[in-house]
C-alpha cells in the first residue's frame, strides 16, 4: 500500500496504544464512527468490542477498497469513502454515538471545530476520542496562565469537557512522523457562562484578539467597534492586559456582548 503525505497518513501500529485508547470508554452496543480508518488496525480492535454499528470514514480510495476487501464479513460495519470535512455528519450520527479517529495532522483542528459547531447543542454524539499532533493537543488542553493558552483551547472548552489525555510516541506509527502525538477524550456539555449564540462569533472575537497577541487589549476593543464602556465596567476588565491574560469565561462574555450590540 502507498502512503500519501498529502492526506497525513501515519497509521498507529502499536497494539498496546490501541488497547489504551479503547479502554477509555465502553464500545459494546454503541454506534461508532471512525475517522481515517486507514488499514483498519483500530477498526479491527473496535469490532472485537461488539459495537452496535461501526462506520469507517476513509478519504483514500485505495484504503477504502482495502477495508472493504479485508472486513467484508463484518455485518455491523459500513465503510464510506469520503472527505470528513465535506460529509453531512448529522445524517450519520445517532444518539450516544462515539466518534474516534487518528486525525490527519494538517486538518485536525478543522475536524474538531466542525464537531464543536454542531447545532443544536448538546449534540447527539456522546464522546469524541481524537489523536492530534502533540503541539496541537497541548494548545487544546491549555488553560489561562499556560504558555500554550490559545484560541483553540478557548473555543474547544466552550462546548467540550476534556475527560482524559495521554501522549503517544512517534515510534508507534508507520510511516513514522517527525513529531509525537496526543490522544484526547472529550464530552460535549453546556458550559455555564458560555451564553453566546454562535461559535462563529467566538472564532471571530478570539481571532481579532489573538491576531494582536502582544498588544494591549484597548486597541482590540477599538478595532471591534463595540461600545466597550458597559462591558468593561460589568466585567472589571483591565485594558492594559494582553489577550493571553483574559480568561475563557471573559471571552465568552465579550462574544455574547458583541452579538447583542453589533
Amino acid at each position: 500500500m502507498k502512503f500519501k503525505k498529502s492526506l497525513g497518513q501515519n497509521f498507529l501500529i502499536d497494539k498496546n496504544i490501541s488497547k489504551k485508547i479503547l479502554s477509555l470508554t465502553s464500545f459494546k452496543n454503541k454506534n461508532i464512527i471512525e475517522i481515517g480508518a486507514g488499514t483498519g488496525n483500530l477498526s479491527t480492535e473496535i469490532l472485537k468490542l461488539m459495537p452496535r454499528k461501526l462506520i469507517c470514514i476513509e478519504k483514500d480510495k485505495n484504503f477504502s477498497k482495502y477495508l472493504k476487501d479485508n472486513l467484508k464479513n463484518e455485518k455491523n460495519l459500513s465503510i464510506i469513502n469520503g472527505d470528513i470535512l465535506k460529509l453531512n455528519l448529522k445524517k450519520l450520527i445517532s444518539n450516544e454515538t462515539i466518534i474516534i479517529g487518528n486525525l490527519p495532522y494538517n486538518i485536525s483542528t478543522q475536524i474538531l471545530v466542525k464537531f464543536i459547531k454542531f447545532n443544536p447543542w448538546p449534540p447527539k454524539f456522546s464522546k469524541l476520542i481524537f489523536m492530534f499532533q502533540k503541539e496541537v493537543g497541548e494548545k487544546i488542553i491549555s488553560s489561562l496562565g499556560s504558555k500554550n493558552y490559545s484560541r483553540l483551547s478557548i473555543i474547544t472548552k466552550s462546548r467540550l469537557k476534556i475527560l482524559n489525555y495521554f501522549y503517544v510516541s512517534k515510534n508507534c506509527f508507520f510511516p513514522k512522523p517527525k513529531v509525537d502525538s496526543m490522544i484526547i477524550e472529550f464530552e460535549p456539555f453546556k458550559r455555564k457562562g458560555a451564553n453566546f449564540k454562535s461559535i462563529k462569533s467566538l472564532e471571530y472575537i478570539t481571532g481579532v484578539f489573538f491576531s494582536n497577541k502582544r498588544k494591549m487589549i484597548n486597541k482590540t476593543f477599538k478595532k471591534l467597534k463595540i461600545n466597550s464602556d458597559n462591558i468593561l465596567k460589568n466585567q472589571n476588565i483591565d485594558l492594559t492586559l494582553r489577550p493571553e491574560n483574559l480568561s475563557e469565561i471573559l471571552y465568552y462574555k465579550i462574544t455574547e456582548y458583541y452579538e447583542k450590540n453589533r
